[in-house]
């Protein structure tokens, strides 16, 4: 019996459940499974889990109040919080840094495979591993240039809103990618032991 084509809904399922199961530790068809993690580790991935989780929540449910807060102070009392469309402006920013933080953590970003998918193991480890040098290469330059700009915006003196200075809300951003490449460069660590395991590399 012929088996039925590959649908869209069925590509993307299988192709998003490749990726996250090469990010979350669970078995990717046609690879080797990942090494189990030290107790102290997984600790720490669920402590930094949290944190982001909560810091994310309570940035988008503020982000929304202050929303509705200057839309009901404009249409019925005509007045507005001054510095509430800045603030807005930063928290948009820091929720939508948070968000790929969060998004990296558990290999949700938007990655499209499908030609890597029907590669044999040996060259879907190999693509795997140059996808992540990759992303760590521009991840670590998105963050060195901007600190750069946090340097910048620091002499200059700038302000953002109210007497708050613009390097302030502007450390999110070297920060988020930072932290995104480290992640992806613990992803390149495990592709390069996985592409020696199907390699049989000892």
């Amino acid at each position: 019996m012929n088996s039925a084509p590959d649908t869209p809904e069925s590509i993307t399922k299988s192709t998003t459940e490749s990726i996250a199961g090469s990010t979350t530790g669970q078995e990717t068809p046609g690879l080797p499974p990942p090494q189990p993690e030290p107790p102290w580790l997984r600790s720490f991935r669920k402590a930094t889990a949290w944190l982001e989780d909560a810091l994310l929540v309570l940035l988008l449910s503020a982000m929304i109040v202050l929303a509705a807060a200057q839309i009901f102070l404009r249409n019925l009392l005509d007045i507005g919080l001054v510095w509430g469309d800045p603030l807005l402006r930063v928290m948009v920013l820091w929720v939508g840094l948070l968000g790929a933080v969060v998004a990296s953590r558990g290999g949700n970003h938007i990655t499209i495979d499908l030609l890597s998918r029907y590669l044999p193991p040996r060259w879907q480890a190999a693509a795997r591993l140059v996808t992540d040098l990759f992303t760590v290469t521009v991840c670590v330059a998105v963050s060195y240039y901007s600190l750069s700009l946090v340097q910048m915006d620091r002499e200059a003196e700038v302000m953002a809103f109210a007497n708050v200075p613009a390097w302030w809300v502007e450390t999110v951003i070297p920060a988020g990618f930072a932290i995104m490449a480290l992640r992806y460069l613990g992803d390149f660590f495990r592709s390069v032991r996985r592409f020696m395991a199907v390699s049989g590399t000892p």
